[in-house]
Protein backbone atom coordinates (compact mmCIF):
# COMPACT_ATOMS: atom_id res chain seq x y z
CA UNK A 1 0.00 0.00 0.00
CA UNK A 2 0.86 3.37 -0.63
CA UNK A 3 2.10 5.82 2.08
CA UNK A 4 0.16 8.47 2.64
CA UNK A 5 1.52 10.71 4.55
CA UNK A 6 -0.16 13.65 6.56
CA UNK A 7 2.35 16.85 6.23
CA UNK A 8 1.75 20.40 7.71
CA UNK A 9 3.71 23.28 5.57
CA UNK A 10 4.46 26.20 7.56
CA UNK A 11 4.16 29.60 4.47
CA UNK A 12 2.37 29.72 1.61
CA UNK A 13 4.59 32.01 -0.14
CA UNK A 14 5.60 30.80 -4.06
CA UNK A 15 7.97 27.23 -2.87
CA UNK A 16 4.93 26.56 0.08
CA UNK A 17 2.66 26.29 -2.21
CA UNK A 18 4.33 24.49 -5.28
CA UNK A 19 5.22 22.01 -2.51
CA UNK A 20 1.52 21.36 -1.54
CA UNK A 21 0.45 21.14 -5.04
CA UNK A 22 2.89 18.63 -5.70
CA UNK A 23 2.19 16.80 -2.30
CA UNK A 24 -1.62 16.77 -3.13
CA UNK A 25 -1.01 15.44 -7.02
CA UNK A 26 0.88 12.47 -5.35
CA UNK A 27 -2.38 11.94 -2.71
CA UNK A 28 -0.29 12.66 0.20
CA UNK A 29 -2.76 15.09 3.11
CA UNK A 30 -1.56 19.15 3.17
CA UNK A 31 -2.71 21.27 5.73
CA UNK A 32 -0.85 24.53 5.32
CA UNK A 33 -0.31 27.73 7.61
CA UNK A 34 -0.24 31.40 5.79
CA UNK A 35 -0.22 34.56 7.98
CA UNK A 36 -1.39 36.89 4.66
CA UNK A 37 -5.33 37.10 4.44
CA UNK A 38 -5.25 37.85 0.97
CA UNK A 39 -2.74 34.78 0.27
CA UNK A 40 -4.87 32.47 2.05
CA UNK A 41 -7.81 33.23 -0.16
CA UNK A 42 -5.46 32.52 -3.20
CA UNK A 43 -4.54 28.87 -1.56
CA UNK A 44 -7.86 28.39 -0.63
CA UNK A 45 -9.02 28.43 -4.48
CA UNK A 46 -6.27 26.29 -5.35
CA UNK A 47 -7.88 23.47 -3.46
CA UNK A 48 -4.96 21.45 -2.61
CA UNK A 49 -6.15 20.83 1.30
CA UNK A 50 -6.64 22.68 4.90
CA UNK A 51 -5.30 26.15 4.93
CA UNK A 52 -4.81 27.59 8.57
CA UNK A 53 -4.94 31.15 8.41
CA UNK A 54 -2.12 32.81 11.16
CA UNK A 55 1.54 32.66 12.43
CA UNK A 56 2.45 29.32 12.58
CA UNK A 57 5.46 30.95 15.03
CA UNK A 58 2.83 30.78 17.43
CA UNK A 59 2.01 27.78 19.34
CA UNK A 60 -2.04 27.83 19.62
CA UNK A 61 -1.63 28.41 15.61
CA UNK A 62 0.28 24.80 14.97
CA UNK A 63 -2.31 23.25 17.74
CA UNK A 64 -4.68 23.88 15.13
CA UNK A 65 -2.80 21.38 12.53
CA UNK A 66 -3.72 18.48 15.18
CA UNK A 67 0.38 17.79 15.35
CA UNK A 68 -0.28 14.48 16.88
CA UNK A 69 -1.63 12.61 13.56
CA UNK A 70 0.68 15.07 11.72
CA UNK A 71 3.55 12.62 9.89
CA UNK A 72 6.19 15.58 8.67
CA UNK A 73 5.73 19.50 9.73
CA UNK A 74 8.06 21.54 7.05
CA UNK A 75 9.05 25.39 8.04
CA UNK A 76 9.29 26.90 4.47
CA UNK A 77 8.81 30.85 5.43
CA UNK A 78 11.68 32.57 3.83
CA UNK A 79 13.56 33.77 7.38
CA UNK A 80 15.62 31.39 8.78
CA UNK A 81 15.55 32.16 11.75
CA UNK A 82 11.06 31.86 11.95
CA UNK A 83 11.57 28.56 10.34
CA UNK A 84 13.64 27.26 13.18
CA UNK A 85 11.05 28.67 15.90
CA UNK A 86 8.72 26.53 14.15
CA UNK A 87 10.51 23.47 13.92
CA UNK A 88 11.32 23.68 17.48
CA UNK A 89 7.93 23.99 18.66
CA UNK A 90 6.24 21.35 16.56
CA UNK A 91 9.03 18.83 17.87
CA UNK A 92 8.29 19.73 21.39
CA UNK A 93 4.27 19.30 21.19
CA UNK A 94 4.60 15.91 19.45
CA UNK A 95 7.23 13.41 17.80
CA UNK A 96 7.08 14.80 14.14
CA UNK A 97 9.96 15.12 11.79
CA UNK A 98 10.52 18.36 10.95
CA UNK A 99 12.21 20.00 8.29
CA UNK A 100 12.91 23.30 7.16
CA UNK A 101 14.30 25.78 4.89
CA UNK A 102 17.36 27.95 4.68
CA UNK A 103 18.13 30.98 2.70
CA UNK A 104 21.97 30.42 2.91
CA UNK A 105 23.38 26.67 1.68
CA UNK A 106 26.18 27.38 4.12
CA UNK A 107 23.49 26.94 7.21
CA UNK A 108 22.88 23.50 6.75
CA UNK A 109 25.84 22.19 8.91
CA UNK A 110 24.81 24.73 11.62
CA UNK A 111 21.12 23.75 11.58
CA UNK A 112 21.47 19.89 11.02
CA UNK A 113 21.64 18.92 14.39
CA UNK A 114 18.47 20.41 15.54
CA UNK A 115 16.10 19.00 12.87
CA UNK A 116 15.55 16.26 10.55
CA UNK A 117 15.99 17.79 7.26
CA UNK A 118 17.16 21.17 5.51
CA UNK A 119 15.70 22.23 2.27
CA UNK A 120 17.79 24.65 0.37
CA UNK A 121 14.96 25.71 -2.49
CA UNK A 122 16.42 28.02 -4.45
CA UNK A 123 17.95 26.60 -7.42
CA UNK A 124 16.48 22.94 -7.29
CA UNK A 125 12.76 23.95 -6.83
CA UNK A 126 10.03 22.20 -4.78
CA UNK A 127 10.59 18.81 -5.89
CA UNK A 128 14.16 18.64 -4.11
CA UNK A 129 12.08 19.85 -0.91
CA UNK A 130 9.60 16.71 -1.89
CA UNK A 131 12.36 14.35 -1.81
CA UNK A 132 13.73 15.36 1.57
CA UNK A 133 9.70 15.27 2.94
CA UNK A 134 8.56 11.86 1.66
CA UNK A 135 10.96 9.23 1.62
CA UNK A 136 8.56 6.78 -0.04
CA UNK A 137 10.78 4.98 -2.50
CA UNK A 138 9.74 8.14 -4.88
CA UNK A 139 11.81 10.84 -6.11
CA UNK A 140 11.13 13.81 -8.12
CA UNK A 141 13.34 14.15 -10.92
CA UNK A 142 11.81 16.79 -13.29
CA UNK A 143 9.02 18.62 -14.89
CA UNK A 144 8.53 18.29 -18.36
CA UNK A 145 5.69 20.93 -18.82
CA UNK A 146 2.08 21.05 -17.88
CA UNK A 147 1.23 17.84 -15.78
CA UNK A 148 4.06 15.69 -17.01
CA UNK A 149 6.43 14.85 -14.28
CA UNK A 150 9.53 12.51 -14.77
CA UNK A 151 9.38 10.19 -11.55
CA UNK A 152 12.41 8.07 -9.87
CA UNK A 153 10.50 5.03 -8.66
CA UNK A 154 11.54 1.66 -6.99
CA UNK A 155 9.70 -1.08 -7.25
CA UNK A 156 7.96 -3.08 -4.14
CA UNK A 157 8.15 -6.54 -3.81
CA UNK A 158 4.49 -6.82 -3.74
CA UNK A 159 3.59 -4.58 -6.40
CA UNK A 160 1.12 -5.28 -8.56
CA UNK A 161 4.00 -5.01 -11.55
CA UNK A 162 6.89 -6.78 -9.32
CA UNK A 163 8.09 -9.03 -11.57
CA UNK A 164 6.79 -8.90 -14.80
CA UNK A 165 7.72 -7.35 -18.42
CA UNK A 166 6.50 -4.39 -19.46
CA UNK A 167 4.53 -6.48 -21.97
CA UNK A 168 2.41 -7.91 -19.38
CA UNK A 169 1.90 -4.73 -17.65
CA UNK A 170 -1.20 -2.65 -18.05
CA UNK A 171 0.36 0.84 -17.61
CA UNK A 172 -2.55 3.74 -17.54
CA UNK A 173 -2.92 5.95 -20.32
CA UNK A 174 -0.78 9.03 -19.68
CA UNK A 175 2.16 7.09 -17.96
CA UNK A 176 5.23 5.53 -19.53
CA UNK A 177 8.14 3.57 -17.89
CA UNK A 178 11.65 5.30 -19.93
CA UNK A 179 14.56 3.65 -18.54
CA UNK A 180 16.38 1.73 -15.43
CA UNK A 181 17.11 4.59 -13.24
CA UNK A 182 20.87 3.68 -12.97
CA UNK A 183 20.62 5.14 -16.78
CA UNK A 184 22.24 1.60 -18.78
CA UNK A 185 19.39 0.90 -20.87
CA UNK A 186 15.85 2.14 -22.56
CA UNK A 187 12.67 0.27 -21.71
CA UNK A 188 11.49 -2.36 -24.01
CA UNK A 189 8.36 -4.43 -24.05
CA UNK A 190 10.87 -6.93 -22.82
CA UNK A 191 11.75 -5.03 -20.00
CA UNK A 192 10.86 -6.67 -16.95
CA UNK A 193 10.29 -4.81 -13.24
CA UNK A 194 13.03 -6.24 -10.55
CA UNK A 195 11.54 -5.85 -7.16
CA UNK A 196 14.06 -3.05 -5.20
CA UNK A 197 15.52 -1.85 -9.05
CA UNK A 198 14.31 2.12 -9.67
CA UNK A 199 12.98 3.58 -12.86
CA UNK A 200 12.31 6.43 -14.95
CA UNK A 201 8.57 6.59 -15.28
CA UNK A 202 6.75 9.71 -17.03
CA UNK A 203 3.20 9.91 -15.54
CA UNK A 204 0.44 12.75 -15.82
CA UNK A 205 -0.76 14.04 -12.45
CA UNK A 206 -4.33 12.57 -13.36
CA UNK A 207 -2.90 8.72 -13.21
CA UNK A 208 -0.54 9.31 -10.54
CA UNK A 209 -2.32 7.14 -7.89
CA UNK A 210 -3.16 4.44 -10.42
CA UNK A 211 0.63 3.79 -11.26
CA UNK A 212 2.09 4.16 -7.93
CA UNK A 213 -0.37 1.27 -7.31
CA UNK A 214 1.13 -0.41 -9.88
CA UNK A 215 4.43 0.48 -9.27
CA UNK A 216 4.30 0.36 -5.63
CA UNK A 217 1.88 -1.82 -4.27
Amino acid sequence: MIDKKEIVIAGGGQMGLRTAQLLNDRGHKVTLIERDHGRCRYINNEYIGTVIEGDASRPNILRQTDPDRCDVLAAMTGDTATNLGICMAAAEMTDVTVVMRVSDPEATEEYSDLVDGIVYPEEPGARAVINELVGDGVRSVESVGGNLEILEVKITPNAPAAGRTLRNTSLPRGSLIIAHANGDRVSTADTTLEPGDRYLVAVEAAVNDEVMNLLRG
